[in-house]
């Protein structure tokens, strides 16, 4: 019995280590990446909290680019999409706390705290509506909710496989289990994420391979991925997404502003009736069009082309210039 304590115990300090270990090298990698990366756009002040705006391009209208949630560098991960719109219109990729560059926040992610910082943080950084909403995921709950609150700020949304607010209404959904949610937080926060193979980061940042990324910006993804992956903010989320899709659907649907959903196979959301869901939301826009891609979740990823192309006949056909 000796042997197996001592066995125990030698077996925990090594582990402990080991952690203490991971964490210092975690730190110092953080400090390091934070000055050879610095943030592409403009830090705007919000909240006490500073927001990271990416913009560029030209036109009279600007697309405004909202993560799904957890997307840990949305900047980088609409390159894709965003660097194909960029000629006609001009184009604003807003982190939210906790997100890609912006600082996190200690204030509550309810659906009112989140589109009102957004809307602060574009004004901050020049960027006048009123704005094509372009959500991906989660995000597209904040862009029905800004569209049913300041119709006269969004022209028109244009969905990247959004979240609905009838999608949420199964909190047995795994995106509920908020221990394994955790457990993979705390994993990232102390480093042991530095130490996955490739393959697993590949899993994880499946774009990290696109030949649409330059090198730096893989790099900076792989940076931004050990930095603001599943932040304190993004747990903070998912306790409010059913508060957040129950106020939204209580608002009902915002029929005239017009919307296009880019809507994928859905081989890669756990929501069950995701695509017939989306289909029966846009039947009630009054300029309501949808698309079924052959694509996983990130259909930006994917079907860049197509998208850009698609909406950019979209938006001349309902006169956004």
């Amino acid at each position: 019995m000796k042997i197996i304590k001592y066995i125990l115990l030698f077996g925990g300090s090594l582990l402990l280590v080991l952690l203490v270990f991971s964490t210092i090298n975690h730190i110092y990698q953080l400090k390091s990446e934070a000055k050879k990366y610095p943030p592409p756009g403009k830090l705007v002040q919000v909240n006490n909290n500073r927001m990271h705006v990416y913009s560029e391009g030209q036109g009279e209208t600007t697309l405004v680019f909202m993560a799904g949630h957890g997307t840990s560098s949305p900047t980088i991960d609409f390159k894709p999409l965003w660097k194909k719109m960029s000629d006609q219109y001009k184009i604003a990729v807003v982190e939210k706390a906790g997100y890609g560059w912006s600082e996190k926040s200690s204030s509550p992610r309810d659906i009112d705290t989140m589109l009102e910082e957004t809307r602060k943080a574009l004004k901050l950084s020049e960027k006048n509506g009123p704005y094509v909403l372009v959500p991906h995921s989660m995000s597209g709950l904040e862009a029905i909710y800004w569209s049913q609150k300041y119709p006269e700020e969004v022209k028109a949304i244009i969905g990247l496989d959004p979240g609905i607010p009838e999608v949420y209404e199964n909190t047995s959904d795994p995106l509920f289990q908020k221990g394994k949610l955790n457990f993979m937080s705390f994993i990232l926060r102390i480093g042991v994420s530095r130490f996955m193979d490739r393959t697993t980061l590949e899993k994880n940042l499946p774009l990290i391979n696109s030949e649409e990324l330059t090198k730096e910006d893989k790099d900076k993804m792989s940076a931004l991925f050990h930095r603001s992956s599943i932040t304190k903010n993004m747990l903070n989320e998912v306790d409010y997404i059913q508060e957040n899709a129950e106020k939204i659907k209580d608002k009902g649907i915002p029929v005239n502003t017009p919307m296009y959903f880019f809507v994928s196979d859905g081989s890669e959301v756990s929501f069950p009736k995701w695509e017939e869901k989306l289909t029966n939301y846009v039947s009630n826009i009054n300029i309501g069009r949808i698309k079924y891609l052959n694509s996983g979740h990130y259909v930006h990823h994917e079907k860049a082309d197509l998208i850009a192309n698609e909406t950019k006949i979209f938006l001349k056909e309902i006169n956004v210039n």
